[in-house]
């Protein structure tokens, strides 16, 4: 149904033929579970108060829409593209005033969410997608997908075996014509970069990048510069160096930003590694509802992985209290998921994630992560080395 066309703009389909969500009066009164689709056909089940806050969304989602469309109207349909001011030396200073003005602009209207509609032109032309395409003849996505077509790989197998367990119940992902569509951009990709291959977790990524783009080569260039400019080196190797690193730093963050909440945990033998390997390795996609977790890639492809970090301790923080009250890992876990699971309305995440944690540096991350990285490449070195001495043995 959705992907019937290429060049489907999906999410605008989905708007028109979803409905404002009005729970009978039954349902008001008895408080129940009731389940309904998002804007991208997702089924989610919540209680009224989970529809009342998706109604109001739908609202702040037309609010903001208008605001871009104003400013299209005003300065023009690319505004946002404007020379940055790094690169300003050669241009005037009125101009560099007028970019710098456009980039404060930008940088809080995109917190603020981009509307669905404009998600996919914005998001290609910031992330440098758009970029990265332009430096390959245009016939490359289509004479890569024709090229592999066929072979079979390790990684092949296991995107056959993971296709089918992507979104299940999804009206177009999960569906023949969804899996192949999902099949060819991680397949593709697997051939582009060897050293990546594909990893568990990619996915789902993959997946609600068809969903929010315009077409599937799009998706296929988002999922790129995503693996190769975005996110750290190494997050989706064989070894998964990366990721370890990510975790190691957000543990050191987390016992910075709430060392209560840190100590207790640590108290309890809990491992942040439990829940938030899959946030970093889905992009929260498994996590989040949709419009929340697309609200957080909004900032990630104009300000880089950070703010991952950001809404990581966000979800710690939120629920500091009620964590400071466990006795046992596996309550931990439940209300951490089940706050993931209905968080419903992004302005509620994303304003503890910025205004309760304080503020990071891409730089300082960066130093984080050098910190971290020769630990976990001693770490991986020990364990495949305890793991080559076992197969010895058992020879």
């Amino acid at each position: 149904m959705y992907g019937t066309r290429r060049e489907r703009d999906i999410s605008l389909e989905l708007q028109s033929r979803i409905p404002v969500l009005r729970p009978s009066i039954h349902s008001r009164r008895a408080n129940l579970t009731v389940k309904f689709q998002d804007l991208y056909g997702f089924t989610v089940e919540g209680n009224v108060d989970d529809v009342n806050v998706l109604n109001e969304l739908r609202e702040k989602v037309r609010q903001q829409g208008r605001i871009w469309w104003a400013l299209e109207a005003s300065k023009g349909a690319n505004w946002y593209l404007q020379p940055e001011i790094s690169n300003g030396i050669a241009l005037k200073s009125s101009l560099k005033l007028s970019a710098l003005a456009n980039a404060i602009t930008l940088k809080k209207l995109i917190r603020k969410g981009i509307p669905p509609v404009l998600r996919p032109k914005v998001w290609f032309s910031l992330s440098g997608a758009a970029k990265k395409k332009s430096t390959v003849p245009d016939s490359y996505y289509s004479d890569l997908t024709k090229a592999v077509e066929g072979k079979v790989t390790a990684a092949t197998r296991q995107i056959d075996h993971d296709l089918p367990r992507t979104f299940p119940g999804h009206p177009w992902l999960d569906t023949p014509e969804g899996h192949a569509t999902l099949r060819r951009v991680l397949v593709g990709y697997s051939f582009r970069d060897s050293d990546v291959g594909y990893c568990q977790g990619l996915n789902y990524v993959a997946a609600l990048l068809l969903l929010v783009m315009k077409t599937e080569e799009d998706a296929f260039w988002m999922l790129a510069v995503l693996l190769e400019n975005v996110l750290v080196n190494d997050c989706y190797t064989n070894n998964l160096s990366g990721c370890h690193v990510e975790q190691r730093v957000f543990q050191d963050l987390l016992t910075k930003k709430c060392p209560r909440l840190s100590a207790h945990l640590e108290a309890l033998e809990f491992d942040v590694t439990l829940v938030a390997t899959e946030w970093f390795l889905c992009l929260f996609s498994k996590s989040l509802p949709s419009e929340t977790t697309l609200r957080v890639w909004d900032v990630l492809f104009y300000e880089g992985a950070k703010v991952l970090f950001h809404v990581a301790l966000g979800i710690f923080k939120m629920k500091e209290d009620e964590l400071l009250l466990t006795h046992h890992v596996g309550d931990v876990i439940s209300i951490l998921q089940r706050t993931t699971h209905h968080l419903f309305d992004p302005d509620d995440l994303l304003t503890v994630a910025y205004e309760n944690i304080g503020f990071m540096t891409t730089n300082t991350l960066s130093k984080q992560r050098k910190k971290q990285e020769s630990a976990v490449m001693a770490e991986l070195d020990q364990r495949l080395r305890r793991l080559n001495s076992l197969k010895l043995n058992e020879k």
